[in-house]
Order: C-alpha cells, then structure tokens, then sequence
C-alpha cells in the first residue's frame, strides 16, 4: 500500500484527489493539509511514501516544502504548467510534476512510477520548459521584481530590501532586458507566467 499525503489549499480539489486515489486499491491517503506551513508536521506525524503538492499555498509555496524535503518523494501537482516552476522544482529534487487536470488514472500512475523510483514530469511542460529556457534572472533581480509586481515604488522595494534606489533601478533595468519587456509591469508579468518569479 502506497502512503500519500496530499497539500492543496482549495478544499475541492485537495478533496477531489482524495477521493480519486483512495479508489485505487494499492494507494491509501493518510493525510489532507490546506496549507504549506502544516506539511511537514503532517509528514512526521504519518510518515507518507509520496508528497503530493501544490505549489501556491498560504504559509510556505510548494516549492518551498519540497526544499525541506530532501529524500523525500514529491509529485508538484499544480494547475498553471509554467515551465519556470518546472525547473525550480526539479532544481528542488522533486520526483514528479503533473497538471491537476491530468486524468485521475495518470496522477496514480504518477505515484506508482515515483514509488518505483522513476521520475515524472507532464511531457508538455517539458517542452515548454525546454522552449522558455532557463532563468535568466539573478535572485535579487527577481526580489525586486516580485516587489516591483505588486506595485511597490522604487523607495518601498529599496527599503523593504535595505538596497539604495540606484541599486534598485539597476535591477530593475537589467531584469527587463533580460525578460525583453518594456516595462516592469510587463517584466514582472512575464516572469510570473513564465514561472521566474
């Protein structure tokens, strides 16, 4: 019997999973949580073969679990197939990345391989991944960016970042060179969609 702990924060569809896999006669699911921050508690406490999760979750991303997950098996089952996410994932050693509208039998099929020792990843990502290419974004160029997505003045994102203004401006210039936008709104969309941010 494969343990599986499932993370979602929508209760529908954390549910929804559920409901699928517990009719599959060899996966039993031990445990809900509908945030990011309660994972790791809930896999001392149930001790899962495989971690299900979603990547934006209040409390910690998805991402963020995985990372405190080492040697862990962690299927990312996410709705946006963005190919930055991919290839942060896969930087955090998760075993598999599937959308959540992938038929039920493929996220059991996805658990069994994983459990086996294979990794899975949703072949159309993959291309879409191997389209984008990888980050071009410095993590303080994304820093900024990210606070710049949110509307944060050039003075806010200097001292939310204890950086000068000038510094701010330059990464600021530089990532939307680097995500070829013309703007930082433009920039901070990109990334965004693109999985950077």
């Amino acid at each position: 019997m494969i343990r599986v702990l499932i993370a979602d924060d929508q209760d529908t569809v954390r549910g929804g999973l559920a409901a699928l896999l517990g009719l599959e006669p060899d996966i039993h699911v031990v445990a809900e949580v509908a945030r990011g921050d309660l994972v790791l508690k809930a896999v001392a406490e149930h001790e899962p073969d495989v971690v299900l999760l979603d990547i934006e979750m209040p409390g910690l991303s998805g991402l963020d679990v995985a990372e405190r997950l080492p040697g862990r098996r962690v299927i990312i089952v996410n709705t946006f197939g963005r190919p930055g996410y991919l290839t942060r994932a896969l930087d955090t050693g998760v075993a598999g990345f599937v959308v959540k509208d992938a038929p039920a039998a493929e996220l059991a099929d996805a658990v069994r391989r994983v459990m086996n020792g294979e990794r899975v990843i949703d072949p159309k990502l993959a291309v879409a991944a191997l389209r984008v290419g990888p980050n071009p974004l410095t993590a303080r160029e994304g820093d900024v960016l990210r606070e710049a997505v949110d509307g944060a003045t050039v003075a806010d994102i200097a001292r939310k970042l204890f950086l000068t203004e000038g510094t701010v401006r330059n990464y600021l210039s530089s990532a939307i060179g680097k995500v070829g936008a013309r703007n930082r709104t433009e920039a901070g969309r990109a990334a965004e969609f693109r999985g950077w941010l």
